[in-house]
């Protein structure tokens, strides 16, 4: 039997860009409302991930000293703002356009949006930087972004998939990655790098995965083939001209021999820059070579379904590194920019 819907609930603000101090933890905050094609979640799990602190600190603005450009989609945030785009929960409420079957359902949103408040979006958008994510009790989203599941996971574990798997899949999708290939994955034990050797290994892919030393047999045990350590030269220690597909997660100062890297006809696929923003780039080496790139942002249609067909058919499993409460958050993004860890870490909600 459902519980009966609050009028307020608590959950986590961002009240401006800056420091963890702009996340304010508050147990008076409305509960939302759900328009015609919405449903309302209570959230039992969210996990943290870059792209909230990211968002958190004005990393994605190039340079605008008034953060005009500072959210996910390139605009100016809009504050509060509930931050969350790893989100696992139960359907409580529906609008007048979505089937009331749906209450009840366990879900997953889908963290790049399309849909807020009825309306389409010129561009994407991020679950949690264009919108109110799932930092908080209750959650509203379009229904096409949530996603039933069905798992003897915990809500937990699901928790886990969104944000890095789906990221890990559609960098997949679009390289168009096969069991003829030979990938590499850069930042292989964060999230989104471990969900990649998964789903590579899923695909019947030969895996090498760049990391520390220390998460070296965590990585094994992933399935990755081969594990090379981050600070080694990397072109010493695969070869040039012996990888298809590298799934870069870091940049940075190694990012020229990831080219070298790659055969004639290679291909690259990036969704982040924690190594470094800036890299130089030989134009020479992407022309002579025949490379094609890929940025990664925009999820494929079919990518989420995917994922979640993936979750079901138990060909992944969820990896998760630490649990803290929603209060706690501070500290699980503290850990979190630690990077010690392997995996996600998630912030329990309500219970299951």
């Amino acid at each position: 039997m459902m519980q009966p819907i609050p009028k307020t609930m608590t959950g986590v603000q961002l009240i401006g860009h800056g420091g963890p101090e702009m996340l304010k933890y508050r147990d008076d905050i409305p509960v939302p409302t759900v328009t015609l094609d919405d449903v309302l979640i209570r959230v039992s799990a969210a996990a943290v991930n870059n792209t909230d602190i990211n968002t958190r600190t004005a990393w994605y603005s190039k340079g605008n000293s008034s953060s005009a450009d500072a959210s996910w989609s390139g605009t100016a945030m809009s504050f509060p703002r509930i931050q969350g785009a790893d989100v696992c929960g139960t359907i409580v409420a529906v609008g007048a356009n979505i089937s009331r079957e749906r209450i009840g359902e366990r879900v997953l949103v889908e963290p790049c949006i399309h849909e807020i408040d009825g309306q389409p979006l010129k561009s994407a958008g991020y679950y949690g930087s264009e919108c109110d994510g799932g930092f908080a009790e209750y959650t509203v989203v379009a229904a096409k972004h949530a996603y039933a599941v069905n798992s003897m996971l915990s809500d937990v574990e699901l928790a886990s998939f969104p944000c890095s798997y789906s990221t890990a899949e559609n960098m997949l999708t679009r390289a168009n990655v096969s069991s003829y290939d030979k990938v590499l994955i850069s930042g292989a034990s964060g999230g989104v790098g471990s969900a990649a050797v998964q789903l590579a290994k899923a695909r019947g892919a030969y895996v090498i995965a760049i990391t520390s030393p220390s998460k070296n047999q965590q990585l094994r045990e992933l399935g990755a083939d081969q594990v090379i350590p981050r600070d080694d030269d990397l072109v010493d220690a695969i070869g040039e001209n012996c990888i298809d597909v590298v799934i870069d997660l870091v940049a940075g100062k190694q990012w020229p021999d990831f080219l070298q890297l790659l055969k004639p006809r290679g291909r690259y696929a990036v969704s982040g820059a924690i190594g470094g923003a800036l890299v130089e780039l030989d134009i020479r080496t992407l022309y002579l070579k025949d490379l094609t790139f890929y940025g990664c942002t925009v999820l494929q249609p079919e990518v989420f379904q995917n994922l979640v067909n993936c979750i079901e058919q138990r060909k992944i499993a969820p990896i998760i590194a630490r649990t803290f409460p929603l209060k706690k958050i501070h500290t699980a993004q503290e850990v979190f920019l630690e990077k010690k860890h392997v995996g996600k870490i998630v912030l329990k909600v309500a219970q299951e």
